[in-house]
């Protein structure tokens, strides 16, 4: 039985690294995600069929109660809610760590790691490491889901000698494993799990939320690592693999979502940047000493598209709240009637999670070959004709490059303002997620249509058809 679970197990570990070489493509994603549930099955159904399992009523229920809860989020979930979803699991990820390493510390010998006061040293580290990670994840997570679900602001909020405290709480937590890796101490144990979750509050709260795509995918990491580490504790190889899958793959695309904002990956957990001040008055008329707003009607924009040869298309988290992608898809289709190219310019931080934009345009059936990313759309901009924004806003800014006292100097944006004509869907003038207003608003091709952007792109199709 022992060989059969560990080639199983095998199995379940190509199944999953399978599935995140499927969802590395938008065209492939499907296919990735059928691998990772066939991979999960096998890996249930074997766990489940060790000789280790006594009873199985508390499984059986926790399945049903957990699949119940899963059943009905999904069914209810709007797609704009996904960022917070993705955060508020990560917490239960965490949380779910910390419980196995409580389990496995006051029932040493379920788990064959030694006896109560006597836990052998090297899986006392083990369920230590597990325990902070995990612990860390779940309150970093409760405050990136409370910063999306707009419950605290997006707001950095730091105090004096933040950064100096977290390290002090670092170090403490590396002398308290010591401890009780020596001393086999439950006061140990317990102030690991306190000193951890203080630690995952406080370094996520000064976060901006401009950072927020990259704090989704750090969290996704830590727990894959905490998951790896309570495997360690386990013997369980496939938690140990699958972990290792996680957290790497999750370290991976925090790197490339740095890269993508041209900002170090230490500065951005231990600091972040962007907030709410600086934010300019909403509504739709003029814009004080920076000059004047054109705003435009959906009249405007169907009839210089449709004479137009070139459109590119630049969603954004806007277009997510307002569930404007279907909507646009039926614009393009009938753009493309007309003989004009149409193409989609995604950035690698639009939204509030990587890969947001990507989602809705397919879950509205847009075409994988239209969709680009910035590195590969970047330079169609000065040739195209129209620039066409829904809903982007820090990730259009030109202040990422001609403002060093920004605080999204640096960062890599969608050159829209080299298109010969930019047309900007937002209901008013406000700042972006990083509050910083957008100097594109009172370029003199820029032309606003104020409005909710589903409502706007639709009175676009009718004036298209």
């Amino acid at each position: 039985m022992e060989t059969l679970s560990a080639l199983l197990y095998l199995v379940a570990s190509i199944c999953f690294i399978m599935a995140l070489r499927g969802l590395s493509s938008p065209e492939t994603s499907r296919q990735g995600n059928l691998y990772g549930m066939v991979g999960m099955t096998i890996a249930i159904l074997t766990t489940l069929a060790l000789p280790i399992v006594q009873s199985y009523w508390m499984i059986v229920l926790g399945i049903a109660i957990g699949g119940g809860i899963g059943y009905v989020i999904a069914k209810k979930i709007e797609m704009t809610a996904l960022p917070q979803l993705v955060a508020a699991f990560h917490s239960l990820v965490g949380l779910a760590a910390v419980f196995v390493a409580l389990s496995a510390f006051y029932s040493p010998e379920a788990y064959g790691i030694g006896v109560s006061g006597a836990i052998a040293k090297g899986s006392l580290v083990e369920m230590a490491l597990g325990t902070a990670i995990g612990a860390i994840t779940f309150t970093g997570s409760l405050v990136a889901f409370a910063k999306l679900q707009g419950l605290v602001t997006g707001k950095p909020l730091v105090f004096p000698f933040q950064h100096h405290l977290n390290a002090g709480l670092g170090v403490l937590t590396i002398l308290l494993i010591l401890w009780l890796v020596q001393s086999n101490a439950s006061v140990a144990m317990w102030l690991i799990v306190l000193v951890a979750l203080a630690l995952g509050f406080l370094l996520i709260l000064p976060i901006g939320g401009a950072d927020m795509p990259v704090v989704i995918s750090m969290l996704n990491s830590y727990s894959g690592w905490a998951a790896a580490g309570i495997g360690f504790t386990l013997q369980n190889n496939l938690l140990i693999i699958t972990g290792a899958l996680v957290g790497s793959s999750g370290a991976i695309l925090s790197y490339i979502m740095c890269k993508g904002m041209n900002r170090s990956i230490f500065n951005v957990i231990l600091g972040g940047f962007g907030g709410d001040s600086g934010a300019a008055a909403a509504g739709g008329a003029g814009g004080g000493e920076r000059g004047t707003v054109k705003a435009g009607s959906p009249e405007d924009a169907a009839y210089i598209m449709k004479n137009a040869q070139s459109v590119i298309i630049v969603p954004g988290y806007g277009m997510a709240v307002a569930q404007a992608q279907h909507a646009l898809r039926e614009m393009a289709d009938l753009l493309k009637k007309e003989g004009v190219d149409v193409k989609y310019a995604i950035h690698p931080v639009a939204g509030r999670m990587p890969g947001h934009m990507n989602v809705l345009l397919a879950e509205a059936n847009v075409p994988y070959d239209e969709v680009f990313e910035l590195e590969d759309i970047n330079r169609d901009f000065g040739t195209a004709d129209v620039a066409f924004v829904i809903g982007a806003n820090d990730v259009t800014n030109p202040a990422a490059k001609t403002d060093p006292q920004s605080p999204i100097y640096g960062m890599p944006i969608l050159d829209v303002e080299k298109a010969k004509t930019v047309f900007f869907i937002k209901r008013g003038m406000a700042a972006g997620y990083a509050g910083v207003e957008n100097e594109l608003f009172f370029r003199p091709n820029t032309m606003m249509l104020f409005g909710d952007a589903k409502k706007v792109t639709e009175e676009v199709v009718k004036a298209t058809e």
